[in-house]
């Protein structure tokens, strides 16, 4: 690069923004004036601007304001700020000094809260003084706030609220940049009785007025009676009053506060757990607003999962530098943080993005342990670290760094690890996760300590459907990250177009359901109908299941995922279709994931019959300075596509999908011959495709008729002999014949290990429990009769409980507890004369995983000495699951362990004999942990 002494700065400049802009929209021809904008004229997004700053520093030699980022217009602010920079390495890095991190409390949780309110009121009860948040303002300068002081100032913003009218049940919107103003606001929110509406503040100051007026659709869908925002954009904010007739204050959190000093004390509002807690509008939703409503049983579900999954302790040091307005910083990193009482260490998110480094040295200095980031965060720190400013970096105590909210690229996961290893950072730290506002934010997470998984797939077989391992020469695999295990009384399943539950490893959509689940969106009831059917909600994503674990393929919403942020295609279509030289109806927004970038790119693909170089330039810059207007970002990359080159539905809907396969192959530069056949080549991949899930469906459906016609015609006999055969022994041979002959004639694969640890006189058995047809599978699979132990609701049971009975089951009582003990009692008796079995957790649900075990077994067999036998069952959750009556062909596996013999006598003995055989079926099951026991 031209040394800056040899060439006039403006010059040099304006040479280094032109570079970036042939990189980032490759095929522009740039020419940068000073006066140009860098968003609506040069296409630069805030990352672009982020790779911009580094290059002029590095050309110049000089280190730049770190509030450049968000306050620059144009290359002239660029060049008043590298006339006016500090040599480079000067001022350079936070206070690098080892921090003291405050005390763990000893209280426990506030596990009996049922609102937020509640929350904050339990802690500053128990610890006013204890310090909440660490606000980074600046390399040096650092803002302390505890949980009383919290308490303190939000009590203040709710009576300045109540002074200028605003109801219990009232919509507040909260356009605040990330600080202590933020949560003093939002807790007054609620403390006055109102609903808080975050929503996102503009970045750059020349953003104020077309920002606002983004966001009319979504005050005047919650109909806001007041907006809670900084002193710029409350002078401009005027313009919304005609736009927002609900909409009667526009204040400040500091003159709210003002007001409440001198207002007479009144009493926090503390709800209930239904009551809504605050509205979460997904990100770019202007033109039909949706608005999340979380109410507080969500939140602080969502919250105590979210504690429990990744063994949360008040030991613990959460940084952050995610915006306080999206789902992800609000939920996971603050209120995630103030309840479970760990200091939160946070900073600005433009800080985070001007300077990546000091997200790592805010964990080096703080001692951080868990922090969450989009994709794109750790690809940041990858391209823009400078190592000379990493000596001395320490990154050893961070224990769980989750990479969330957008796709996570496997490259990015192991790029990181690599070059962060020297710092002392453990690959067994990251930790993909996956969620969604609807969910509250939270919905599967990785275990700590596992690291992420990987899964190689074939590239055809998943374009089908079907996620099959590939081969590790296959070379043209495909790296698929799982994203965790469903959070702890949270469902997962996947499901095709007819809501058909499909089977691990088959691609469909991903629906959930579970307390954190939101009611639906405000004042939508059309989306709403949409997101929830029989309870489950719709996810919009495309997944498969793998013991367990959610691997995302893809997006069924047309939303875009940039940067962490959601944007939506339907409003730029349009309004680019408007623009003279564009064919109204055929302009296609979609997002491309962009190889080690960890983010996608904005493409938009508008047909035109212009030819004219000048004129296309044109319609390239009106494109860009709309996108910039409506969406608040510049797209990456507009293409001038000829006639019908964006690919619709027979009823005329843009089929986004299609046209970005085009875009991402040969593009539309062949004319339209070649988009023809690239047209009739999409449209016979999808009916193959269709093809053969319906003929794969069909034959689902012939398979579980078959199965259950074979049930049908064995069942009546099988009663019979059991009923009838008066020897024992005779009835169980009998029902084992019958049983083995039903899973031969169903075409179930059996597979049986261990049998030479049965044990030779009578014992405890113990299972695992997953299905309905367990109990078939292992009378088709035990060699000797067994007791099975069986929940007293069956006895009751007109058929089962005869025929249980005669099988020499025992019932037990397993809610009322002092019958549980006589139960226990009456069976010690039994074991001595016959083998026990039991399913040690008791239930079983539609969920994948071990649950806790019951300790009656394992007392039974420390009081008569008797070793535990562990039996593994798997594969017949996937046969037959719960919720489910439509059986599946496939593989089932029983393996009888060896005996475990119980280590002394006792309340012990039994606890320690319990994990010993819980360890052992969990090693073998294929299934994982949910117990939830840190």
């Amino acid at each position: 690069m031209e040394p800056a002494s040899t060439a006039e700065p403006s010059a040099q400049l304006l040479s280094i923004v032109d570079r970036l802009v042939a990189e980032v929209r490759p095929g522009t021809r740039s020419q940068a004036r000073l006066d140009s904008a860098l968003d609506k004229d040069l296409g630069l997004d805030s990352l672009a601007r982020v790779e911009l700053l580094a290059r002029i520093e590095q050309a110049f030699g000089v280190r730049l304001p770190d509030d450049l980022l968000g306050s620059a217009e144009t290359p002239r602010d660029l060049l008043r700020a590298v006339a006016a920079g500090t040599p480079a390495g000067g001022g350079d890095a936070l206070d690098q000094a080892q921090w003291e991190a405050p005390a763990p409390v000893e209280e426990g949780k506030p596990e009996h809260a049922t609102t937020l309110v509640e929350v904050l009121q339990w802690h500053a009860r128990r610890h006013p003084e204890r310090p909440h948040v660490f606000f980074q303002r600046s390399a040096s300068d650092t803002d302390t706030f505890s949980y009383g002081q919290l308490l303190a100032t939000a009590r203040e913003v709710a009576a300045g609220l109540r002074g200028i009218g605003v109801a219990p049940g009232q919509c507040v919107a909260l356009m605040l940049p990330t600080g202590l103003e933020f949560f003093q606001s939002f807790y007054g929110i609620l403390l006055a009785g109102a609903v808080p509406v975050p929503i996102y503040p503009p970045t750059r100051p020349g953003q104020i007025e077309d920002h606002l007026r983004r966001q009319a659709g979504i005050l005047q869908n919650c109909e806001a009676v007041a907006l809670i925002s900084f002193d710029a954009a409350r002078l401009v904010a005027r313009i919304l009053s005609g736009l927002v007739p609900s909409l009667r204050e526009v204040t400040t959190p500091e003159e709210l506060r003002d007001a409440g000093r001198g207002a007479a004390p009144a009493a926090d509002h503390r709800g209930h757990a239904g009551e809504i807690a605050f509205i979460q509008y997904t990100s770019g939703s202007t033109g039909n607003p949706k608005g999340v409503t979380l109410d507080h049983g969500n939140l602080l579900a969502n919250i105590r999962a979210w504690g429990q999954a990744v063994a949360l302790t008040p030991a613990d040091v959460v940084v952050s530098w995610l915006p306080l307005y999206h789902d992800m910083g609000l939920i996971g990193a603050w209120l995630g943080s103030l309840y479970h009482a760990c200091p939160l260490v946070l900073m600005s998110p433009l800080d985070f993005l001007a300077r990546p480094e000091r997200w790592l040295w805010a964990i080096h200095q703080h001692r951080g342990t868990v922090t969450a980031a989009p994709n794109f965060a750790f690809e940041l720190c990858l391209r823009h670290l400078d190592p000379a400013r990493l000596q001395g970096l320490d990154l050893s105590s961070w224990r769980y760094a989750a990479n969330g909210a957008e796709p996570v690229a496997a490259e990015t996961l192991a790029r990181f690890t690599a070059a962060f290893h020297p710092y002392g950072f453990r690959a067994e730290a990251l930790a993909p996760v996956y969620g969604l506002a609807e969910c509250s934010v939270g919905l599967a997470v990785s275990p700590p300590g596992r690291g992420p998984l990987i899964d190689r797939v074939q590239r055809e077989a998943l374009a089908a459907g079907s996620a099959l391992p590939a081969a590790p020469d296959d070379i043209n695999a495909l790296q698929l990250v799982a994203c965790g295990l469903p959070l702890p009384e949270h469902e997962v399943r996947i499901v095709d177009d007819g809501g058909a539950e499909l089977p691990p490893r088959r691609v469909g959509r991903l629906e959930f359901r579970g307390p954190s689940a939101t009611r639906g969106y405000y004042r939508n009831a059309e989306a709403s109908a949409k997101l929830i059917r029989d309870g489950w909600l719709d996810s919009g994503d495309l997944a498969y299941l793998a013991d367990g674990d959610i691997f995302i393929t893809g997006r069924i919403k047309d939303m875009i995922i940039r940067g962490g942020r959601n944007l939506y295609p339907y409003e730029l279509e349009e309004a680019v279709g408007g623009i003279p030289g564009v064919r109204r109806g055929c302009v296609a927004v979609f997002g491309v994931p962009v190889a080690g970038q960890g983010t996608e790119k904005l493409v938009v693909v508008a047909e035109t019959r212009e030819t004219r170089a000048a004129a296309r330039e044109e319609l390239v810059r009106r494109i860009n300075g709309l996108t910039v207007d409506l969406l608040g970002t510049p797209p990456d990359d507009v293409v001038l596509a000829p006639l019908h080159a964006v690919l619709k539905t027979s009823s005329g809907k843009i089929r986004r999908a299609a046209t970005r396969e085009i875009y991402c192959g040969e593009g539309f530069a062949g004319g339209g011959r070649a988009l023809w056949l690239q047209v009739v080549r999409l449209g016979l991949a999808g009916f193959r495709q269709g093809a053969v899930a319906s003929i794969r469906r069909s034959g689902e459906l012939l398979y579980g008729a078959y199965a259950w016609s074979i049930y049908g015609l064995l069942a009546p006999p099988a009663a019979a002999g059991i009923l009838l055969l008066p020897d024992p022994a005779l009835r169980w041979r009998f029902a084992h014949a019958i049983a083995r002959t039903c899973v031969r004639l169903c075409g179930v694969r059996l597979q049986v290990d261990g049998l030479e640890h049965w044990p030779p006189q009578a014992g405890v058995l113990v299972a695992n429990h997953a299905s309905y047809v367990d109990s078939i599978v292992l009378a088709a699979t035990l060699p000797q009769p067994v007791a099975f132990v069986a929940k007293q609701e069956l006895a009751a049971h007109p058929l089962a409980g005869p025929l249980l009975r005669r099988l020499g089951a025992a019932f037990v009582e397993r809610f009322d507890a002092r019958q549980g003990v006589d139960d226990v009692r009456r069976l010690a008796d039994v074991a001595g004369t016959r083998s026990l079995f039991f399913f040690a957790e008791g239930t079983f649900t539609r969920q994948k995983g071990l649950r806790p075990f019951r300790l009656g077994a394992f007392q039974i067999a420390v009081q008569n000495r008797l070793a535990v036998t562990p039996v593994v069952l798997a594969g017949t959750r996937d046969v037959l699951r719960d919720e489910s009556w439509l059986p599946r062909c496939g593989a089932v596996r029983v393996s009888i362990g060896a005996p475990i013999a119980p280590a002394g006598e006792g309340w012990q003995a039994a606890l320690q004999l319990r994990d010993a055989t819980r360890a052992a079926i969990l090693r073998d099951c294929g299934e994982p942990d949910l117990d939830g026991t840190p």
